[in-house]
């Protein structure tokens, strides 16, 4: 069969690519074509229309500014998927790009395969509709999602979270060093980096009276992002490190860690790693985010168990003070430690994985079936 997919992400990238590796070993005659990143081009050989981080945002304003550009790339994509003609388009998260090519795919009569489902349960539940009218198969990430769409009438298929089944944490005893993950985006940068180079002024790593003698501060840069954009936002004599390539290592090792809320806040989680998320926008993305979110928590871990397993300091209340308060807690507080890790086996339970086989060669098999008919 031939597929187009779609991540927009370094963290759909990711998933992409696992799932292109299964597909290829399911299928042997599968042709490949994609908008995605590096990853998902090494699993394909080639295929690759257009890198997604040409045109990566975040944040109402910043969608404003350069709204000329994703409409132009919305087009690019349209065009390329009616010229290349799939036998199924497979959309990766990414829910402000790819429901509207789920929409388009559908009326031109292309079959559309969802993986990572839009967390309408979240906000924007009016896209519920739209979910049930233009998606063909929808495969889901956490086992309370297959009953949520059910009750919409939406077929969803769960077998397991690809990240409960990639991140097992380590045993032993951890190093003296915090994991400071300030996202991928440039607004996410800027929000977090001046925050972790007051922290560290703070802490006084080099004063043997501080509680932080000895300790390392490491920043595990995503992907997408060099190490030269991220010194660049800090002072010229800090002393936090940049690694690249190594989150899962560090996040493994770390007593703690300060991350911005997404992806690498539940990954932490996964590796029993105290945590503080910290998260923040513009005014204005943030006024409307507050009206569109109807869930209490905006980290997966804390909204999966509905209630607060670890803080969420957000805008305002992520002050360098508070946020170095938390972390010396989560760092140093058994009581909060182990508060933490008790809410982290929790929700490994709930993510049980089901059948055999990784959940992308049961996604891939599952869907050359269902869409092989």
């Amino acid at each position: 069969m031939r597929y187009y997919l779609i991540a927009g992400e370094a963290s759909g990238d990711m998933h992409g690519a696992a799932l292109i590796r299964s597909l290829r070993q399911i299928d042997s005659a599968a042709e490949m074509r994609f908008h995605g990143g590096g990853k998902m081009l090494e699993a394909a050989g080639g295929g690759l229309f257009r890198d997604y981080r040409e045109t990566a945002v975040m944040g109402i304003t910043e969608v404003a500014f350069k709204m000329r550009r994703i409409l132009r790339n919305i087009s690019d994509v349209r065009r390329d998927i009616l010229a290349w003609k799939p036998d199924v388009l497979i959309l990766i998260d990414y829910p402000g790009f790819n429901m509207r090519m789920a929409k388009f795919a559908h009326r031109q009569g292309i079959k559309v395969c969802y993986y990572i489902a839009p967390k309408v349960w979240a906000r924007a539940e009016g896209r519920v509709k739209q979910m049930r009218r233009d998606i063909d198969m929808l495969y889901v990430i956490f086992p309370f999602e297959k009953e949520y769409f059910r009750r919409h009438g939406i077929e969803a298929r769960y077998f397991c979270n690809p990240l409960a089944e990639k991140i097992h944490a380590a045993e032993g005893e951890r190093e003296k060093m915090v994991a400071l993950l300030p996202g991928s985006r440039k607004a996410e940068l800027g929000w977090m980096l001046p925050r972790f180079a007051a922290i560290e002024q703070m802490m006084r790593l080099s004063d043997p009276t501080s509680p932080w003698h000895g300790w390392r501060l490491v920043i595990p840069a995503a992907p997408n992002v060099t190490p030269d954009e991220i010194r660049s936002r800090l002072p010229e004599d800090s002393r936090i490190e940049i690694v690249t390539g190594r989150t899962y290592e560090v996040l493994s090792k770390a007593s703690s860690a300060i991350v911005n809320s997404g992806t690498a806040s539940f990954e932490a989680a996964l590796f029993l790693t105290p945590q503080i998320v910290s998260y923040g926008v513009n005014f204005i993305t943030w006024v409307y985010g507050r009206l569109a979110i109807k869930v209490k928590y905006i980290s997966l871990a804390n909204i999966i168990l509905d209630r607060l397993i670890f803080p969420e300091l957000i805008q305002g209340a992520a002050t360098p003070e508070v946020l170095l308060s938390a972390l010396e807690s989560a760092t140093f507080d058994d009581s909060t430690r182990s508060g933490m890790l008790a809410g982290y086996d929790e929700l490994r339970g709930m993510l049980e994985c089901r059948g055999e086989g990784s959940v992308t060669d049961q996604i891939a098999a599952d869907l050359i079936q269902y869409f092989g008919k």
